[in-house]
């Protein structure tokens, strides 16, 4: 294929990216301020190897006219931009980093997925490559070590340093050529990147190396570096590639949910037939049959049949979630056991699974105060390397010119600020991943930070501390010798007839054992109960206790919220409902209380039932009837007082305090305006991953300045070693590069989280 046939290829590749119906799978579009349609596309951006990347790119995007905000993280390679579609089209984006020297493709999963495998398997070879060719130079380099003088011929020790520099070749060649092109394209922009020092020690430990090669008695000396050099790039190569494969694990676990919808499903009709039609062609209100083993291809609610769906990479939840009929359906998560009919609620970006996904995928492109900050350190130190580097060398030159070069050398690689860049990213990413993958959505990766300081957790109750359902707490007896469990499956075979939640608390209450006679003209009266005949005419009711037995109006035997059961006129049993605590409510609480955490419950509930409720909890400090001023001034005054204060909530009247909060947890099911101003999104019904949240963020924060303390101390040591002298160039290599990848294994330490409260 000729040139300009190439070139237009690729020019129709662009092109491709302007249409609408190739955008929808990367871009969405929105109404900004004063009515003006704005969109915000994302990209997958190859060729990125270090900090100082993003912000070239970043300068590239915002150099494009139209462009409104750029942002790219360089642990994940994603670029979110938000641009005018009056002024600029998405093929200029893509351009503009090309242009910069990078690659970029919409962040569809197809193309995407195929940059990665590709820039993966270039990784992988330029690794095998290095570490190939660094063996075998160190194989002839050896003899050179460990040999006695006149041990080795100068002809062989010749012969042997002409193998090393050819091996040396494919290394400086192909596999350092992500540390050239890095440090080109940084210079290119007037800004100086950590590949800079990198390129300039291979370079010059090349250069004179060969110069020792090939004119022993020349201004280079005799000796060579060239195991040095093998090794310096092989370690390197290995820290990123490691670094590469964590961050292509957090884009396949995004990835994973959407690659679960199906292409097609059966609809059916009103006629009752049933027809394939592709996903794109649903809408909301369409009634669609789900075969055991498929995806539900929206968000909806299950009309017939029972099943038990699989909600892990939605949810976190391991165990299979029962599907009874009136229960919510979430896109992308499967449909395990049986046939099922459910209606379509929410399509494409209005589903929990593509809003999951949106949040992942705006808080990877965050750069966190930590990592800015290490930016910044960044380049004033590299710009001191280099002056080091130069002093280094101008004052060897005096002392003993034939060495000054290789202290140079040492001196440039051995402060290559290499972990320093890595320290926070690789950790701050393997932490968001794996919080992710238990369902717990960061929509702020600073959150981390915030949350390893947090000393006190404040709670709301309903349907935070509480789930949306009543439980039977006590079986009060009120006739003369009645027996307490037949009572209650009476009662329960007549709660069977009703929907109510109070009914449904009995029906669970009482299980197998819901038995009791045919009942007959069954009658539900809103605000009071039911009504039934049972076979020998007799009417019994279950509801009010005075609707059940008018007799009980004002007693203080039975509580005003029980439901009572028996005959009209005669009630013969009591059941006290309260509040079904979240599973693992009990748990969590306790094991904040253990780790010195203050607890506290703000509730807009009456204050007898939320003191109630904490008493049940074992919360000291509870407020009652709040409301969200109220709320919002118990914080604040907490917060004056010096304390770090999380907020777990969920509702509407939330919102304010979940702001005002250090940190704020919302659940994915409650409210909306709930959810967008939290900092951590819980997506299952677990909550003890609040408690879990904190370590993790206690535990990357430790990971990180420990990362930061060994980059520090590593250079406070070898510096000075390398300055004086008595730091070689193969030495500061393995140094380097070790302390590198020593920071990346350690930050995926905290890729595993630890068990949360409950689970052993």
């Amino acid at each position: 294929m000729s040139e300009r046939a190439v070139a237009g290829a690729v020019d129709a590749d662009l092109r491709a990216l302007d249409d609408p119906l190739t955008q929808a799978s990367f871009t969405t579009f929105s109404q900004a301020q004063g009515g003006a349609r704005e969109a915000t596309s994302q990209f997958r951006v190859s060729g990125m190897y270090c900090a100082a990347c993003a912000g070239l790119i970043e300068t590239a995007l915002q150099g494009v006219d139209g462009v409104l905000e750029a942002r790219v993280h360089s642990a994940t390679a994603l670029a979110l931009v938000r641009w005018d579609p009056l002024r600029t089209r998405a093929s200029a984006l893509v351009e503009a980093v090309r242009r910069a020297g990078y690659g970029a493709v919409p962040d569809a999963a197809a193309s995407a997925r195929a940059q990665r495998e590709a820039e993966q398997r270039k990784a992988l070879w330029r690794l095998f490559v290095a570490g190939f060719c660094m063996m075998q130079v160190m194989m002839y380099a050896t003899p050179a070590y460990v040999s006695e003088p006149g041990d080795i011929t100068p002809d062989m020790l010749r012969l042997l340093q002409w193998a090393s520099w050819l091996l040396s070749l494919p290394v400086l060649l192909f596999s350092a050529g992500p540390f050239f092109s890095g440090a080109w394209n940084s210079l290119r922009h007037g800004r100086l990147g950590m590949d800079v020092p990198v390129s300039l020690g291979i370079a010059v430990t090349f250069i004179a190396s060969s110069g020792a090669t090939f004119d022993p008695g020349g201004i280079f000396g005799h000796e060579v570096y060239f195991d040095s050099l093998t090794m310096f790039v092989f370690f390197l190569l290995g820290g990123r590639w490691l670094e590469l494969r964590a961050r292509h694990k957090v884009a396949l676990s995004l990835e994973a949910g959407t690659a679960r919808l199906p292409d097609s499903v059966e609809r059916v009709r009103a006629d009752g037939g049933v027809e394939l039609v592709a996903i794109a062609r649903l809408a909301a209100g369409d009634r669609v049959r789900v075969a055991a083993g498929q995806a539900f291809p929206a968000d909806g609610v299950l009309l017939e049949g029972r099943s038990l769906a699989d909600e892990a990479l939605l949810t976190g939840e391991s165990e299979p979630v029962a599907k009874q009929p009136g229960d919510e359906l979430v896109a992308g998560s499967l449909n395990l056991r049986a046939p099922v009919l459910m209606q379509v609620l929410r399509l494409g970006e209005d589903t929990r699974q593509a809003g999951i996904v949106a949040l992942m995928r705006s808080a990877l492109t965050q750069r966190p105060r930590l990592v800015q900050q290490a930016e910044r350190f960044a380049g004033p130190f590299l710009w001191a390397v280099l002056a080091l580097a130069a002093g280094a060398a101008a004052v060897w030159s005096m002392i003993d010119p034939s060495r000054a070069l290789w202290v140079a050398v040492s001196v440039l690689i051995v402060t290559c600020p290499c972990a320093l860049s890595l320290a926070a990213p690789s950790a701050l990413l393997a932490a968001t991943g794996a919080l992710a993958r238990r369902g717990v959505l960061l929509q702020r990766i600073e959150a981390l930070e915030g949350l390893a300081g947090i000393d006190m957790v404040v709670f709301d109750k309903t349907g935070t501390l509480t789930r949306d359902r009543l439980e039977l707490g006590d079986t009060l007896v009120l006739g003369a010798g009645g027996d307490a469990a037949a009572l209650l499956g009476r009662a329960a075979s007549l709660a069977e007839l009703s929907t109510h939640p109070a009914s449904r608390a009995l029906v669970g209450a009482a299980g197998d054992a819901a038995r009791g006679p045919a009942w007959h003209e069954v009658e539900e009266v809103p605000g009071q109960g039911l009504e039934a005949a049972a076979a020998d005419g007799t009417r019994w009711r279950l509801g009010r206790r005075a609707w059940v037995d008018a007799k009980l109006a004002d007693s203080t035997d039975v509580p005003e919220g029980a439901l009572c059961f028996g005959p009209v006129g005669d009630a013969q049993a009591a059941f006290v409902l309260r509040e079904q605590l979240r599973d693992d409510a009990l748990a969590t609480i306790a094991a904040l209380r253990a780790e010195g955490i203050q607890l506290a419950l703000l509730s807009g509930d009456a204050p007898a039932r939320a003191a109630a409720l904490a008493q049940r909890l074992g919360i000291t400090e509870v407020q009652g009837g709040a409301t969200p001023a109220d709320k919002l001034a118990a914080v604040a005054a907490w917060q004056a007082q010096g304390r770090r204060v999380a907020m777990v909530g969920d509702g509407l009247n939330d919102a304010p305090v979940l702001a005002r909060a250090d940190v704020s947890f919302a659940f994915a099911h409650g409210s909306a305006v709930a959810r967008g101003g939290a900092d951590v999104v819980l997506l299952g019904e677990r909550l003890g991953d609040v408690l879990l949240a904190r370590r993790q963020g206690r535990r990357t924060l430790r990971v990180i300045r420990q990362n930061l303390a060994w980059a520090a101390l590593y250079n406070a040591a070898c510096v000075p070693l390398a300055l004086v002298g008595w730091l070689p160039p193969w030495a500061a290599g393995i140094g380097m590069a070790s302390s590198s990848l020593l920071v990346v294994l350690n930050a995926l330490r905290v890729a595993q989280l630890a068990p949360a409260p409950g689970q052993g």
